[in-house]
């Protein structure tokens, strides 16, 4: 029959059929027979869409940067945003009568696109390229509570940031910069390398000073030792030799009071025997000098009797006139000497 058509849609997809204005059929993955000179579908894609997304803002800092990212949304509520744009399909019904399907994504992008422009204006170049997460938390936070996502009936699924990138020129000079920052970190490094290295040596060197002074004190204090045990040894001797002297003072001392003692009996019996042989002489004295020589005569020997008459004639030559001794006599006497 002419005009009369088959449809078959799939179940990403929803269905609107109208007839003379109304909506008669609606659903998704729906798959009638209709006329179509007094039918008109209206099909919405529900299926979610990734639409990737290149644009350039400027920053903080008037420097420019490119955005390179992906959003991805679906059709909640389809009728609505049948209602907004024209998603007719051709009286074929294999393409859409009107472009708008096609500037829906556009759409999107252009909401994500004010909304990263609105942040990347707050920050500096260096830290717009380092604040994907932030830009992506405030970018989703804006399109959740944006109207005209919600007027269209969609729901953004994702967002996510791929790249943030300075122009080429600035890129350069950053990398430059970079360069020359990671350059100055090695020259400290290897300041703090050989700084390092001397410090380790120092403490070394400190460290073999430490012991040789250790070693010195102690070699010190060995020496002390030594000394106060030789001083000790040197105090015990003098000591001994001051005990030693005192001894042998104190033997002086008892010896010289011996000798006083002694000297005092010697003179005491010197006294005594001065004052017998005194005592004798005075004795002697007072007696007659024939009668002591009477008694120093006996037990006398003949020839001594002889030799003390001989004396006495010696202290008398005076009143001798002559004196005439035989040979006889002389000759007794000359034996007698001889014998002695």
């Amino acid at each position: 029959m002419l005009g009369v058509r088959f449809i078959k849609i799939q179940p990403t997809t929803y269905l609107l059929q109208y007839r003379r204005g109304k909506v008669v059929r609606e659903g998704a993955g729906l798959a009638f027979f209709y006329y179509s000179p007094t039918t008109s579908l209206v099909a919405v894609p529900i299926a979610s869409t990734d639409m990737p997304f290149i644009f350039e803002e400027t920053t903080a800092d008037f420097q420019t940067i490119t955005i390179q990212g992906q959003v991805t949304y679906r059709v909640s509520d389809a009728k609505k945003l049948a209602s907004l744009m024209n998603f007719t399909l051709a009286p074929g019904g294999q393409s859409y009568a009107s472009d708008d399907p096609q500037k829906l994504p556009q759409r999107v992008i252009n909401i994500v696109n004010v909304l990263a422009r609105a942040e990347l204006q707050k920050l500096p170049l260096r830290q717009a390229i380092r604040a994907s997460e932030e830009i992506v938390r405030a970018v989703r936070q804006g399109l959740s509570s944006a109207s005209e996502i919600a007027s269209l009936g969609l729901e953004v699924l994702g967002l996510s940031i791929l790249a943030i990138k300075p122009v080429p020129e600035t890129a350069r000079a950053l990398e430059a910069e970079t360069r020359e920052q990671l350059l100055k970190e090695a020259d400290e490094a290897t300041y703090a390398r050989r700084n390092s290295a001397v410090e380790q040596e120092r403490a070394i060197k400190e460290n073999e000073l430490n012991t040789e002074i250790a070693v010195e004190n102690k070699k010190r204090q060995i020496r002390e030792a030594q000394m106060d045990a030789e001083r000790a040894v040197q105090e015990k001797k003098n000591l001994l030799e001051q005990t030693k002297m005192g001894a042998q003072i104190e033997l002086e001392e008892k010896r010289k009071s011996l000798v006083a003692l002694a000297m005092q009996n010697a003179k005491a019996e010197a006294d005594t025997r001065a004052y017998g042989i005194s005592a004798t002489m005075q004795a002697l004295g007072a007696a007659d000098t024939r009668l002591i020589q009477a008694l120093a005569s006996a037990g006398m020997k003949p020839e001594q009797l002889i030799a003390v008459a001989f004396q006495e004639i010696a202290g008398r030559a005076d009143k001798i006139g002559e004196l005439n001794i035989s040979p006889d006599l002389l000759r007794e006497l000359l034996p007698a000497k001889s014998a002695r």
